[in-house]
C-alpha cells in the first residue's frame, strides 16, 4: 500500500490519498493528529507527506506520537518522502499553519545507528530512535534553492560550499527540503 498523506489538492494515481478535509476529494477522510491512523502494521511500502509534516504534531508529545505511528505503519525498508519549506524561508515563516520546523538533523534523531554512535561519543544528541523504538534512516536530502541562489551557482557565481554557508546563515536561500527516509525494520 502507498499513503499520500495529507494530499490536499496533489493526489497520486495508485495511492492512497489522503487528507484531513473532505473538500479535496481524499480517497480517505483522515485527521492524522488523531491515533491509531486506520491502517494496519507494516502495510505501507511507501509514504507521501509533501508539504504536510510541517503542520503536524504542535507539541513535542504530539509529533512523537506521529512519528511512532508513522514507524507502525511502515513496512520494512518502507520510503518516507517528505518535502517540508526550509524553516528559513518565507513559505514556512508567513503561514501561521506551521507548527514545526522539519530539518534533516531533526529527523536523524530517530536513527538507531547515529542514536548509538552519539551514545558513544558522548554526544548530546537525544536518541529518540532508541526513546520511542523506530528506525528512521536519511536516504536523500536535497536543498532546492530559490531561483535567485540557484541561478547564481549554476552560472558560477558562487560554489557549493558558499551555498551551505548561506543556508546555515540566510533566510530565502532554499525554498524546501525534499528528504527521503527508510524504515529499517526487520522482515517478517
Amino acid at each position: 500500500m502507498k499513503l499520500n498523506l495529507g494530499c490536499g489538492n496533489a493526489k497520486r494515481a495508485g495511492w492512497i490519498n489522503v487528507d484531513r478535509f473532505d473538500g479535496c476529494a481524499p480517497d480517505a477522510v483522515v485527521d492524522l493528529e488523531r491515533l491509531p491512523w486506520p491502517w494496519a502494521d507494516s502495510s505501507a511500502t511507501d509514504v507521501a507527506l509533501i508539504h504536510t509534516l510541517e503542520h503536524l504534531g504542535a507539541t513535542p508529545a504530539g509529533y512523537l506520537a506521529l512519528m511512532a505511528e508513522l514507524w507502525r505503519v511502515c513496512a520494512p525498508d518502507a520510503r518516507i518522502e517528505i518535502v517540508v519549506p526550509h524553516p528559513r524561508s518565507d513559505a514556512f515563516l508567513n503561514d501561521p499553519t506551521h507548527v514545526r520546523a522539519v530539518t534533516p538533523d531533526g529527523l536523524a534523531l530517530f536513527d538507531r545507528a547515529l542514536n548509538r554512535r552519539w551514545a558513544a561519543e558522548g554526544a548530546a544528541n537525544t536518541p529518540l530512535g532508541l526513546h520511542l523504538g523506530v528506525d528512521f534512516a536519511i536516504e536523500n536530502v536535497d536543498y532546492q534553492l530559490v531561483d535567485a541562489w540557484h541561478n547564481r551557482l549554476a552560472r558560477g557565481e558562487i560554489d557549493r560550499a558558499q551555498v551551505e554557508d548561506a543556508l546555515r546563515h540566510f533566510n530565502n536561500v532554499c525554498g524546501q527540503i525534499a528528504i527521503v527516509l527508510r524504515a529499517k525494520k526487520p522482515a517478517r
